[in-house]
């Protein structure tokens, strides 16, 4: 049980870090619902095979048990991190031989960890896919927790949905990640049934579970339209003046958004289709300009263009000796993960968990060979700074390129302004337009 503990953490803490270098940021929402003890079954949407109990493993401050594929088990790399946490193989019929009979072994062992008050993971679709969408849910969630709790529930099971929210979920530092925690299934008069009327139980446990679940997402039917609906609500805030939501707050809005986009495709599409349009343009026009909508408005005197040189000028420049070989130390290994993804052909869903199993082999076999490389031409200094400087230069050159690109889009704006002078006014009267167009269509699904 130590040795266990001790993998987990290990993990766990490898998984953090590579979260935190490939996504943009990650949020939580509804963390207070977890239960610090107790038997936990946490059921969510399923958006990408790894990447998806990464976030789960790492938002969840409890050990939890994953279940995976069995083949991953054999996997060179996947394979010591899915034993290392404990995680349960699942069998598929496709693999024919003994597997429906190892898969009641696993169900059995599942609820042995229930039974002793541990957390289990499952994705009770099935399966992964890249649309934003609940699929249909299977049973076996519901059955795990009715078979677990005798009649009377005598183990006390929380079933906890969680929603899984993406946004450009494939692009390096640019994609982020939500995970909702939604208030606890109630299960009671389930389990008080499942005993005398089991099929209807189960059914009535996997709907309500598909409710819950669906009442964390954000569902469209493709990325594209989600991110749309994250442009609307940058539009929305900056028009009215109000301030920057907090992530449970956006998502209660962008959910409210599609809900009302479903309401109205039907009722008034033609209408709906062109407000699409527009605000599809707007945001290219606002891309191109350089600005986003909280700089909409502000003024270019020369006492900010001043401040903003000399502030952007200096602070790239003081870093930049270490960001140089940052760059220099890690271009190898960027270079061959990047041309590795690009040759798997795959779609931008599972580009997330190629780009992070790739980096897992080739970033250390990449470091070994230039620290090889060091210390045979240039000597045992030259490899004893590459060591010291591997991670902080790495870290520097991740800020560097950032505040890089934010200097770039600044200056395209600033330059873009001193051509067309009319071009903040031009774009904040096509946003006001569309936040009004927003408010009478959200009327019109209410009415």
């Amino acid at each position: 049980m130590q040795t266990t503990a001790m993998g987990y953490r290990l993990v766990r803490g490898v998984i953090r870090l590579l979260l935190r270098l490939f996504y943009r940021r990650v949020d939580v929402v509804g963390a207070d619902r977890i239960p610090v003890t107790g038997p936990l079954i946490v059921a969510a949407n399923h958006h990408n095979s790894l990447v998806d109990p990464m976030l789960i493993l790492a938002a969840f401050p409890r050990p939890i048990t994953v279940p995976a594929k069995a083949p991953l088990f054999r996997h060179p790399l996947i394979g010591p991190f899915l034993r290392a946490v404990g995680a349960l193989p699942v069998h598929r019929r496709a693999e024919g031989g003994d597997a429906p009979r190892r898969n009641e072994a696993m169900f059995a062992t599942a609820i042995t960890h229930l039974r002793a008050g541990r957390a289990i993971l499952i994705f009770p679709e099935g399966t992964t896919q890249p649309v934003p969408t609940l699929m249909p849910l299977r049973t076996g969630t519901a059955r795990l927790l009715l078979g677990a709790e005798p009649h009377r529930g005598r183990y006390g099971i929380t079933l906890l949905p969680v929603g899984l929210v993406f946004e450009t979920p494939g692009t390096f530092r640019e994609a982020s990640a939500l995970i909702a925690v939604g208030p606890p299934v109630p299960a009671d008069d389930c389990i008080a049934a499942y005993a005398a009327d089991p099929e209807p139980s189960v059914r009535r446990l996997t709907e309500r579970l598909a409710w819950a679940i669906r009442a964390q997402l954000v569902e469209a039917e493709d990325h594209h339209t989600l991110e749309l609906a994250a442009a609307l609500e940058r539009a929305w805030r900056e028009d009215r003046g109000g301030p920057r939501p907090e992530p449970e707050a956006s998502l209660a809005w962008r959910r409210d958004v599609m809900r009302a986009a479903r309401a109205l495709a039907a009722r008034a599409p033609d209408r709906v289709a062109e407000f699409r349009r527009r605000l599809e343009r707007y945001r290219v026009r606002l891309h191109e300009s350089g600005l986003s909508d909280d700089e909409l408005g502000q003024p270019y005197t020369a006492r900010i263009v001043v401040r903003w040189i000399v502030t952007n000028a200096t602070r790239p420049a003081v870093t930049l000796p270490l960001a140089l070989w940052g760059m220099a130390s890690h271009a190898l290994p960027y270079g061959l993960t990047r041309a590795a993804v690009a040759a798997m052909r795959r779609t931008e869903e599972e580009e997330a968990t190629d780009k992070m199993a790739a980096g897992l082999v080739l970033y250390p076999l990449c470091w070994a060979a230039e620290a090889w490389m060091l210390a045979r031409w240039a000597g045992a200094g030259m490899l004893a700074l590459f060591l010291v400087l591997l991670a902080p230069s790495g870290l520097t050159a991740l800020a560097w390129r950032e505040r890089l690109g934010r200097v770039i889009r600044q200056a395209r704006a600033f330059a873009r302004f001193l051509i067309d002078r009319r071009l903040h006014t031009d774009l904040i009267a096509e946003r006001r337009a569309l936040v009004d167009e927003a408010t009478a269509l959200a009327e019109l699904a209410r009415t």
